[in-house]
């Protein structure tokens, strides 16, 4: 396990039952005058939880675990396990692995880029961008660009056919493109309902991603590229390609007919907007903070994108009550054959928690992953219990110990 503590400031925790404790440790804070607006855990405390679950997955045969927490300009990560259970190089907090639905908030930001632009309005009907769009998949009625975006089309989702059991060595290594994919989904029958509510499906950022390409003339990953990877300089970050996976990437593994399968590079996620990126832990906390404080899109659409209609999706990401600060989180999890994510920052982009677990070996199976809620809850209690901590003024790494 490597474990690193980068202080860019020291955390001053006000929290008057700690501050012996801290004082020592941290050398010099001091609780403030006044009470705490609620109780706070000590630094330790938050950082157990994250411990724990670390160790905790690798006892269950979980290859890796990657995490990253920062609170402003302090920095906590810790890598746990190997990036193949086949060799012995050990995991490291800059490894990139996929993130599956992380994927989506960068092909909302693609799409809103375009809004900006005045080349796409979010209440047009699909079918305007897409004229074949119709033909395809038959909807019961009109879908506009922003119900794919909240996933409120009720689109079926294209997951239960590309991973099926029974198909799912074909993913490993036949291409699928996002044409072939929409037309998957097409052949699915919808369901009806008297109202359309939130529905999550894969499905609808196929389509957005098409409406993408077809407005730039360029490939989904090229997009993300130019919008979003170069600008911020997300070096670990990619979107699935043909050939080998990254020589640092950790590895993912499913079982099939009791035998292990590597699935850290499968075909069918090339160029698969819904789930396809792959990038590090330290990129994904950048891609949303930068996000947040309106580095990639205006003030006014970051508002838009965070303020959902119904549920907690809103424009391509995902909301949880921030009890610090009775606002919000945004992010996104992210759950594919042999790995889940889960990405949570602070509406400011000051308060940022990015997981991931290479999962135990298992069968594949629908619905999102067991160990996937529990990272959501974790990572949602966790950031909960950082809401004492403020911004000092020195620099202090913490060495990594053994194993």
């Amino acid at each position: 396990m490597s474990v690193t503590w980068i202080r860019g400031s020291t955390l001053r925790l006000r929290a008057a039952v700690v501050a012996v404790l801290l004082t020592a440790v941290l050398g010099g804070c001091s609780p403030g005058p006044e009470p705490p607006v609620q109780p706070t855990p000590s630094e330790p405390g938050y950082r157990s939880m994250l411990e724990d679950f670390g160790t905790r997955m690798l006892d269950n045969g979980a290859p890796a675990v990657l995490i990253q927490l920062r609170l402003g300009a302090d920095e906590w990560s810790a890598a746990y396990g190997v990036r193949t259970l086949d060799g012995r190089a050990r995991a490291a907090i800059t490894d990139p692995v996929h993130i599956g639905g992380i994927t989506k908030s960068m092909v909302a930001v693609t799409v809103l880029k375009l809004v900006e632009e005045g080349r796409l309005e979010l209440d047009a009907p699909v079918s305007t961008y897409l004229p074949e769009f119709n033909q395809v998949m038959h909807p019961p009625g009109p879908v506009t660009v922003r119900q794919l975006l909240q996933h409120r089309s009720g689109m079926p989702s294209v997951d239960g056919p590309l991973f099926d059991p029974a198909t799912v060595r074909q993913a490993l290594t036949t291409k699928v493109s996002l044409a072939d994919l929409l037309a998957m989904a097409g052949r699915i029958s919808w369901q009806a309902k008297l109202a359309q509510g939130f529905e999550y499906s894969n499905s609808n950022y196929i389509a957005l991603a098409l409406i993408v390409e077809r407005l730039r003339g360029r490939r989904i990953g090229e997009v993300i590229r130019t919008d979003i990877i170069e600008p911020l300089g997300l070096d670990e970050t990619l979107m699935t390609a043909a050939g080998l996976p990254p020589a640092d990437m950790v590895h993912g593994y499913i079982t099939l007919d009791r035998k292990r399968l590597d699935v850290s590079y499968p075909a069918a996620q090339i160029d698969n907007a819904a789930a396809g990126m792959v990038s590090s832990m330290t990129d994904v906390n950048n891609f949303y903070r930068a996000l947040l404080q309106n580095r990639l899109l205006k003030a006014g659409t970051v508002t838009q994108m965070e303020s959902p209609l119904y549920a907690r999706y809103a424009l391509g990401v995902v909301r949880w009550n921030d009890l610090c600060t009775n606002n919000f989180y945004y992010g996104h999890p992210g759950d594919v054959p042999g790995y889940g994510t889960i990405a949570l920052t602070s509406a400011d982009g000051t308060r940022q928690l990015a997981m991931a677990v290479a999962y135990p070996p298992q069968p594949l199976q629908s619905g999102a992953s067991r160990i996937l809620h529990e990272m959501e809850a974790i990572a949602v209690d966790t950031l909960n219990a950082t809401c004492q901590a403020v911004p000092g003024n020195h620099v202090q790494a913490a060495a990594a110990p053994p194993g």
